[in-house]
């Protein structure tokens, strides 16, 4: 089950549980859209994969399938993270 983290690791904007700027990788690395699309470059800083659209928890099974409070703020170098893109170039899969 996803954890549905509640923030942007970049830029810490908070992403509740219904956000639909969410987006996460294949380890459920939570980033927003603005920084997965203008910063990121749709390539996760952490494993260079893709990103996909987070999906909504339905409000009725939050009591029973809480979303995480564990929140994770790691601002991206944006040296490496430019050193990654030229590494993998285009091919994120």
């Amino acid at each position: 089950m996803l954890e549905i983290r509640p923030n942007c690791e970049n830029c810490n904007k908070v992403l509740p549980y219904s956000s639909k700027e969410a987006m996460i990788c294949t380890f459920e690395c939570t980033f927003c859209k603005d920084c997965v699309e203008t910063f990121l470059h749709e390539v996760c800083p952490n494993c260079g994969g893709g990103f996909e659209k987070r999906p909504v928890r339905p409000k009725h099974l939050l009591e029973k399938y809480p979303v995480s409070t564990k929140e994770v703020y790691n601002p991206v170098d944006i040296v490496k993270h430019q050193d990654l893109l030229k590494n993998i170039g285009n091919n994120t899969l």
